[in-house]
């Protein structure tokens, strides 16, 4: 059962990726874009990342887990991680994914975000908190529920949310906590909690993206073509 607590959290695993397994990833990914030919249209756009590159996460996942569990408890698998890559000029605004059928299964608890190569200067991950209960609906999860009787759901305002949405959420007085992670280093940060990229200045900001379930994630379905 999640509690509320959990995806407020943020955690770090450092080492999550040794220095081998980061340069194998670097290498495959930039195979995969040459071979695809994959450019973002907007900042926010990832693509998944291939099955050689998932094995490896994989593996650092399951060396990682009972870490996170430390602090997620109801972390049990990892879905398949989205490939982000930021230039000069691109951000990602806050936003929060919230949940968004409490009575679904599996849920998330969190995401996990890992910096594959860092921009030479901007393009920080960061997370919001706030006191207000603007940020809130008036929801609680009940019986049956993956959550913990009476936790509350915070609104959903993904960066692709129409403009009154963001309007509302800028709104809103936050606490910004920027974050400058070791090389290696995963950043975990709870389902309901507000995150962004500041503007990348210069260079080039890479990082791959997961969420962490409460449960058994079922396959993706095999590539065609």
């Amino acid at each position: 059962m999640i509690h509320m607590t959990e995806t407020l959290a943020v955690h770090t695993v450092e080492g999550f990726l040794m220095p081998d397994e980061t340069a194998e990833v670097v290498k495959l990914l930039d195979d995969h874009l040459e071979a695809t030919r994959w450019v973002p249209v907007r900042p926010s756009d990832g693509i998944v990342a291939p099955d050689a590159v998932q094995e490896i996460l994989a593996g650092a996942v399951a060396r990682a887990l009972p870490t996170i569990r430390r602090v997620f408890p109801s972390a049990a698998a990892a879905t398949p991680w989205d490939y982000h890559d930021l230039r000069p000029g691109d951000r990602i605004p806050p936003h929060v994914h919230g949940v968004s059928d409490p009575d679904g299964r599996p849920q998330r608890v969190a995401r996990v975000a890992f910096h594959l190569q860092e921009a030479e200067r901007g393009g920080e991950f960061y997370v919001d908190t706030c006191a207000s209960d603007a940020l809130w609906t008036g929801r609680t999860a009940g019986p049956g529920s993956g959550f913990a009787p009476g936790t509350r759901f915070v609104r959903e305002i993904s960066h692709h949310a129409g403009p009154q949405a963001v309007a509302a959420l800028s709104g809103i007085p936050r606490t910004r906590w920027t974050s400058a992670p070791p090389a290696g280093t995963a950043v975990v940060y709870g389902a309901q909690l507000v995150h962004g990229v500041e503007t990348v200045r210069e260079g080039r900001l890479r990082k791959l993206i997961t969420n962490l379930m409460d449960g058994p994630v079922s396959p993706p379905p095999p590539r065609t073509g």
